[in-house]
């Protein structure tokens, strides 16, 4: 990457419900990058939900239009991501763009420059990832198309987690099988990073200690985090592991999948759409994946998938606890581990007996910390800021030094 005068960084996390993007204008160094806007375009209850701004706050185009599809479109928003770059900041270069890529399987452990072999790896992926992976290509080779002379980095979810303890990453399958890259990997991994990254901020002392990360959002899982390194997460060889998420089931016995199989003979293209996009909290209520719909809701149905949620995480929070031998601390983050109060509420009330106890008013208004003073656990509600891991890990993966460029991996 050449860096020129009016250098840009651009950010690309393309995922399952929608894209968000960053633009950074300057790097200062391998520890600060300076934002200058960021959007989302996202689909919720079959609208496209637009919301652009600038580092000042300033909107641009906020909207929501009616859309005919079912899925989230990544190959129809990154061109409107293009144009308003295009329509703002025409003035700068993007030299260099950083992606979130959901997989990086055993191989890519830490972020890589994008080359042509990475690119045939990374879709080699696909099976790992079917709703993830695509997403995160396609938006790398339309970018590749527009910005033909920027450097583009591939930063992996997975890379947060690769550290893990073997046995938290084995399932007890044939060697041969697990030889084959067949293993628990855990996910959200560049979400957990971030919040890390602010333990010693939000925790105080309790910032080396057991504490588990709940990223709750259309896609969900928990994370136990000791000593800042990762112990164990809810989500395991793919993306459907764990928690009920938005269209995901989560956790589920495989004798189900093999029932779907023989005895109502359907396809793998049948049970594959119905485990990701036709389960989980739509799946149970009928009505939607958005918990904010649901929870306006008074559908019995709507209540049971809340209640499966709840109960579901919940088991995890004491699985994982178990894992780290006791709990410090419970961090929320996502979208509805930041937007739902109530959803909150309700998991630490059902984790009393791990010594939890909640500030009823500091929840309802959002504050950071968010347990009350008897409580032995600290809890507390942060942010999530993919964009700023990536970008970070964009500029540490390139040479950013006047007259060089940096070399793609191989």
């Amino acid at each position: 990457m050449l860096c020129r005068k009016n250098s840009a960084l651009l950010v690309i996390n393309a995922g399952s419900s929608g894209i968000k993007f960053a633009l950074f204008s300057q790097f200062g160094g391998e520890t600060d990058v300076a934002l200058v806007g960021r959007g989302q375009i996202r689909l919720v209850e079959q609208e496209t939900v637009i919301n652009f701004s600038d580092i000042s706050g300033e909107k641009f185009h906020p909207r929501s239009e009616a859309s005919q599809a079912s899925t989230f479109d990544s190959l129809e928003a990154i061109p409107r991501v293009i144009a308003w770059i295009n329509e703002h900041y025409g003035e700068l270069n993007i030299d260099a763009i950083g992606h979130r890529v959901v997989h990086g399987g055993t191989k890519y452990l830490k972020p890589v420059v994008i080359s042509p072999a990475v690119l045939v790896d990374l879709e080699a992926l696909v099976p790992l990832a079917p709703i993830h992976q695509p997403a995160c290509l396609h938006a790398i080779r339309l970018t590749q198309k527009h910005f033909g002379d920027a450097q583009q980095v591939a930063c992996f979810d997975t890379t947060f987690h690769c550290e893990q303890p073997w046995v938290a990453r084995a399932l007890g399958l044939p060697r041969e099988i697990t030889d084959l890259g067949v293993q628990r990997y855990g996910f959200h991994g560049l979400s957990m990073e971030f919040i890390t990254s602010q333990f010693t901020r939000v925790l105080g002392d309790q910032s080396t200690g057991k504490v588990i990360v709940a990223h709750l959002g259309n896609g969900s899982s928990l994370c136990a985090i000791k000593n800042s390194k990762s112990v164990t997460s809810t989500m395991g060889f793919s993306a459907l592991d764990g928690l009920l998420m938005g269209t995901r089931c989560g956790t589920l016995d495989p004798g189900v999948v093999l029932y779907l199989l023989q005895q109502l003979k359907m396809t793998s293209k049948q049970v594959s759409s119905m485990l990701y996009q036709q389960s989980g909290l739509l799946g149970v209520s009928g009505i939607s994946a958005d918990m904010q719909t649901l929870l306006k809701s008074t559908a019995p149905a709507a209540l049971q998938a809340i209640d499966l949620f709840v109960f579901r995480l919940v088991g995890e929070i004491g699985s994982l606890a178990a894992s780290m031998g006791g709990l410090d601390a419970l961090i929320f983050t996502g979208g509805i581990g930041e937007n739902a109060p109530q959803i909150r509420a309700r998991i630490v009330d059902s984790c009393q007996w791990l010594g939890a106890s909640l500030d009823p008013l500091a929840n309802q208004v959002d504050l950071e910390l968010i347990h009350a003073p008897s409580s032995k656990l600290q809890i507390a509600v942060v942010p999530t800021d993919e964009e700023q891991v990536i970008a970070l890990h964009t500029v540490r993966a390139l040479t950013c030094q006047p007259g060089q460029v940096a070399q793609s991996s191989t």
